[in-house]
Formats: C-alpha cells, sequence, structure tokens
C-alpha cells in the first residue's frame, strides 16, 4: 500500500485545506494510506467521519511561514514538516506534501530526507501551463539562483525523466530558457550551457524565449532558480489578471454581456487552462523520496492535485529512476 504524508499545519490555510484534499483524495485512492501530521485535536475537529485509510500523527510545533529555514528545521523538530521529512527518510511512508514554509521544506529534503549522491542541487519544478493544455515543466522554478552549466544540464535530465514517467511524454524536448534563439545569446552561463546541453541531451531544442514556453515548444524548460520564480510568478500573475479582466469586460455593456453568454463555454475553457489549481505542487527533485510542495494559498482543488503529484511520483518509481539515470 501506498503511504503519503500530509503536513497538515503547513500553508495559508491549514489545516482545512490539507485535511479537505486528503480526505477528498483518501475515496479516490483506496490503495494508499493517508497519515495527516499535525496538532492531533484541531485536525480531528475538521473531519466529521474518518476514512479508514486515513491517519492522524500527532506533531504539536509548526514552523511559521516567516521562520528561518534552516534554524527552523534544526529546532523544531516535533513540527510536523520536519515529521513529515522524518518519516520519508525511515521509510515509513514513500512520500510528502507540505503547502508550509518552502524553504524549511527544501532544507528537510536536503538535511533530512537527503539528497541523491550523484544529484548536486535538488531543484523544485513547476508545470506552466501552455495554450495547447500541455504544460511545460519548469526547472529550477525558485530552489537555486545561482547555477553552473553542470547544474542545469542536471536539471534537464531529471525534468526528463520526471516528465517520462509522470506525464507520459516520449523524448521529451528539452529547452534552455534565454533571451535569444541563437546559440550565442545571453550571459557566459546560457552561452556555457547552451554548449553542454547540446553535446549531452539527445533532445535538446536549443535555447527558448519566455514568450514561447505557452507555445509548447519544449516539454522542459531549464534555467536558474531566479529565472524560473520570475517566470513561475509572472505566470501566477497573468491566469488571475487575465481572468479578472475578461470577466470586468463582459460586463461593459449589453453587446459584450450577450458576447460574454454566448463565449462562456470558451471562457471556462480558458480560465480552466490557465487555473495553477489545475497544475497542483512543485515537486523536489533529486532528493531520496517523493516531495511536492503545493502552494502556500492552494485550495482544496490545488492541493488535491498536488497530492496526485506525489502519488504518481511514487507509482511511477521517479526517484528510483532518477537515481539510475543520473549514475556516474
Amino acid at each position: 500500500m501506498v503511504k503519503i504524508a500530509v503536513d497538515a499545519m503547513g500553508g495559508d490555510h491549514a489545516p482545512t485545506v490539507p485535511v479537505k484534499a486528503t480526505l477528498v483524495s483518501a475515496n479516490e485512492h483506496q490503495d494508499t494510506e493517508f497519515i495527516l501530521v499535525g496538532d492531533e485535536r484541531t485536525i480531528q475537529s475538521h473531519i466529521d467521519v474518518m476514512p479508514s485509510n486515513v491517519k492522524i500523527l500527532h506533531a504539536p510545533d509548526v514552523i511559521d511561514q516567516k521562520a528561518e529555514p534552516v534554524k527552523a528545521v534544526r529546532r523544531q523538530k516535533e513540527s510536523s514538516l520536519v515529521v513529515c521529512a522524518n518519516m520519508l527518510k525511515e521509510q515509513q511512508v514513500d512520500g510528502v506534501i507540505s503547502a508550509g514554509n518552502t524553504g524549511a521544506f527544501m532544507v528537510s529534503g536536503l538535511l533530512i530526507v537527503g539528497r541523491i549522491e550523484t544529484i548536486d542541487r535538488p531543484a523544485l519544478a513547476v508545470i506552466l501551463p501552455s495554450f495547447k493544455g500541455g504544460g511545460v515543466l519548469l526547472v529550477d522554478s525558485g530552489a537555486n539562483t545561482d547555477c553552473s552549466a553542470h547544474h542545469l544540464e542536471q536539471f534537464a535530465r531529471m525534468g526528463s525523466a520526471y516528465m517520462q514517467l509522470t506525464e507520459g511524454r516520449v523524448n521529451p524536448r528539452i529547452g534552455l530558457v534565454n533571451i535569444g534563439s541563437e546559440a550565442q545569446k545571453g550571459d557566459e552561463l546560457s552561452k556555457t550551457a547552451y554548449t553542454l546541453l547540446t553535446s549531452t541531451i539527445e533532445h535538446f531544442v536549443g535555447n527558448v524565449e519566455g514568450r514561447e514556453l505557452v507555445h509548447d515548444v519544449c516539454d522542459v524548460a531549464v534555467c536558474d532558480g531566479f529565472v524560473g520564480n520570475v517566470l513561475v510568478k509572472f505566470y501566477e500573475g497573468l491566469g488571475m489578471g487575465l481572468e479578472q479582466s475578461l470577466r470586468d469586460m463582459v460586463k461593459t455593456t449589453w453587446r459584450t454581456k450577450l458576447a460574454g453568454y454566448l463565449l462562456r463555454s470558451s471562457f471556462r475553457q480558458l480560465f480552466h487552462r490557465f487555473d495553477y489549481a489545475e497544475y497542483g505542487g512543485a515537486p523536489l527533485l533529486g532528493v531520496k523520496g517523493a516531495m511536492v510542495k503545493a502552494h502556500g494559498s492552494s485550495n482544496v482543488r490545488a492541493y488535491q492535485v498536488a497530492i496526485q503529484q506525489v502519488y504518481k511520483m511514487i507509482t511511477s518509481g521517479v526517484v528510483h529512476a532518477l537515481e539510475e539515470s543520473l549514475q556516474v
């Protein structure tokens, strides 16, 4: 049976959202045992009927969103996140999900769960929406702001394995995020990485510009965490702004109201395609276990999709595949 530890106290809407999403997921995945980790009394108060495949593990402490990550992980041993990470390390569970402090989440992955020996730097990966609906995996989306070309090559290999095994992409195309498509564009890191990826990555399609990401020109987009995080935040703002702008626009005159009514199905499809909730969380690739960081402000749907990501990472064997594919 698959076992997933849920940090029930992490996130802006904890424990309500983690608990509700877990209960929905427990009904969908009868082959999975879910362990809600956090204050037992608080968690219990959010559950009317306890499913047979859901358990509660008491953890009295919570890492604050503003806490310094390394200090928090080392000192708050009884926090819900640290307890989850230790369960994964001891193989008491197969995967972990949390919407809590991002820095503490990454530190717990590195210091407690541990990185795969052949991977220099674990990276956060996020699927960005695209107009065709397939989406592109962005690696790194915020874990490493200072990278070498070798790190970007490892991100490419990890992203490729993830998309093959969890999303069913055959021979994923790898793109290098850059300011132009030409080989000599960009800073020294971009030029060096381009040369390295060209010689080592079989399905490398070259440089991709930010405007191309929404057009499915690649399956995995590689960049350092600084660029990646800027892109992720831009996409989040674009998605929310686009929806609100269209809603406001169709209310202006009777003609726009009529057009909005006639196009409501198309609008719903567009909003759905660019809704962050449909893309779940960010897997931490490169550690010795399945770990997914859900968005801090996740609603129940977003958290549920993130749980599904953990489940797919576990059942697809992506962590083992990373260990095998990145052997020296």
